[in-house]
């Protein structure tokens, strides 16, 4: 047989190939195994540039890591994609494939096949998909907008991210979110929920608004700062001084038909704007209800001026995304012409208020009935802690929206993987030949979960597990997951510990597909030239 290669090219081989893809799959589940679970420690990124992240998010850390050994790679760009997907599962995916070559290793030792470690696997993770549609709690209709369910899933994954008592403060901003923006059968858009941040205060001064806060405030300074009971008026109409474009040469015969000109290309914006005063005129009355006038397009100062002593507040160049959402929250619409006004275009909002720090001006528009669009305000001391705060709530609302699609949940706290071993374990029984030891390798893999959780917590492992996996095996077959306060079992159920169905069952797809793939790779041939070797030219730099 003739093998072509290039001659720079290292080939690994078959039994070293193994063993490289089973050190890194078990060198990056020991990085990432210290952070899952409430007692997972922090991790400091600290960049080139000299910026510090400091997270135990597995996703931010796969992310900003630069990992170069191609195994790590594959695992932690399966791993993020889970989390794309689903918006939570990272650390445990990364912990499940490590485990899962982890103890298909010792039997790769004995001389085992690894086609039959895989065939193994296959038939359990087959077993596990069908064992979650048995396992999971469904949530009726009326369950999807219960409070406390909802608060309970969202306190489970960002107790995960944060600290407890920001976790408990940001669950409730997270339910009241997704409340906002959720229609009964329309797909819940997360887009709808805008992430401001401020950075300044503390980080539990992070707050829910129910409208909107546009980074930008009034262009006038004698414009009110403070609106209450305030009509929305939303419009995409340049109120700007506009010259006449034209393809011919004007020719003045005297100065007076200059002005005549200007008068005229002056006086075309302004019966816009006293339009627009009109209307307001017309929908306010004698009331004292204010008006604030959005703009996508720009206001020059003469119109503001105008504006101002009608006792309205124009805020010009409101950013695309914000006049989508202005609709959605205020009611109302974008009006794209003055001509024929009607009442029906207007928002309506409780409180209008311009909030000045430092240089920049914010405008806080709240108190908007039935809005369905939201924003979340993030404050922190500095910079990192609001990345932190922000990465958090994206897990948070995606964790609820999970909950209201999938219309179930599943027990956590480890309970789900326990359950499976021991589901696992009755159906080896049933499993002919030498693929029940890949059944057998899948279901220790899958305790991986429970033993992280309690060694993270500083308890005895094997003491936890043991007390664990008896009481599940009990009478009734209870629902037991790890209590990592006292090391004894709880029920997740009663304690409001509740996962994602989705993740998991990402969890156990993706896990085993990328520990099969990297069982059955027998060669690496990396192209290129030979890392380490010294160069055939002594004038040529090593590289």
């Amino acid at each position: 047989m003739l093998k072509t290669v290039n001659p720079n090219a290292d080939i690994i081989g078959k039994n070293h190939a193994l063993a490289m893809n089973i050190q890194a799959a078990k060198s990056l589940m020991g990085i990432l195994k210290s952070n899952l679970g409430p007692s997972g420690t922090m991790k400091m990124l600290v960049s080139g540039a000299g910026t510090i992240k400091i997270t135990k998010d597995g996703k931010v850390l796969l992310d900003e890591m630069q990992i170069q050994h191609p195994t790590a790679s594959i695992i932690a760009r399966t791993a993020t994609a889970q989390d794309d997907v689903t918006g939570d599962g990272t650390t445990s995916n990364v912990l499940f494939t490590g485990e899962l070559l982890k103890q298909a290793s010792l039997y790769l030792s004995e001389g085992l096949h690894p086609r039959v470690i895989v065939e193994g696997f296959e038939l359990a993770r087959d077993h596990c998909m069908k064992f979650i549609d048995e396992f999971k709690k469904d949530v009726s209709e009326e369950k999807k907008v219960d409070t406390d369910l909802l608060m309970n899933v969202a306190r489970s994954s960002l107790k995960t991210k944060v600290h407890a008592k920001l976790a408990e403060h940001l669950s409730d901003i997270v339910v009241k979110a997704i409340k906002c923006i959720h229609k009964p059968g329309n797909p819940i858009d997360l887009h709808m929920v805008e992430m401001m941040h401020m950075v300044h205060k503390s980080d539990m001064d992070t707050r829910f608004i129910d409208g909107l806060v546009l980074d930008h405030g009034a262009r006038h300074p004698n414009m009110a700062k403070r609106t209450e009971d305030a009509y929305i008026f939303i419009c995409n109409v340049s109120l700007e001084y506009e010259k006449s474009e034209v393809n011919a040469g004007f020719f003045y015969s005297n100065a007076d038909e200059r002005e005549r000109q200007i008068a005229a290309e002056r006086k075309f914006t302004d019966d816009k704007v006293k339009k627009i005063i009109d209307f307001k005129n017309k929908v306010c009355g004698e009331s004292k209800k204010g008006f604030i006038l959005i703009n996508q397009k720009g206001i020059d100062p003469l119109s503001l001026d105008l504006l101002q002593k009608a006792g309205i507040v124009g805020i010009r160049r409101a950013k695309r995304r914000n006049m989508e959402r202005l609709s959605l929250a205020c009611g109302g619409f974008a009006v794209n012409s003055v001509e024929d006004l009607q009442a029906e275009c207007l928002g309506h909002a409780d409180l209008v208020y311009e909030h000045t720090l430092g240089e920049d001006k914010f405008t806080f528009i709240e108190g908007c009935q039935n809005a369905s669009s939201c924003t979340v305000l993030m404050n922190g001391p500095n910079d990192h802690t609001i990345r932190q705060i922000k990465d958090a709530l994206r897990d948070g609302l995606r964790a609820v929206r999970n909950v209201m699609e999938d219309g179930a949940v599943i027990a956590g706290a480890g309970a789900f993987e326990i359950a499976a071993c021991n589901s696992l374990m009755k159906f080896k029984k049933t499993v002919k030949g030498r693929v029940k030891l890949g059944v057998d390798a899948f279901a220790k893999a899958l305790l991986v979960i429970p033993k992280t959780l309690a060694e993270n917590a500083g308890l005895d492992v094997q003491q936890t597990l043991i007390t664990l996996m008896e009481e599940a095996n009990g009478e009734g077959n209870p629902r037991v997951g790890v209590d990592i306060v006292t090391g004894k079992s709880l029920l997740p159920e009663s304690s409001g510990i509740w996962d994602n169905v989705r993740v998991k069952r990402q969890l156990l797809h993706l896990g085993s597909l990328v520990a099969m793939k990297l069982l059955l790779v027998d060669e690496v041939i990396r192209a290129g030239r030979k890392f380490n070797k010294a160069p055939a030219d002594p004038n040529q730099p090593v590289m």
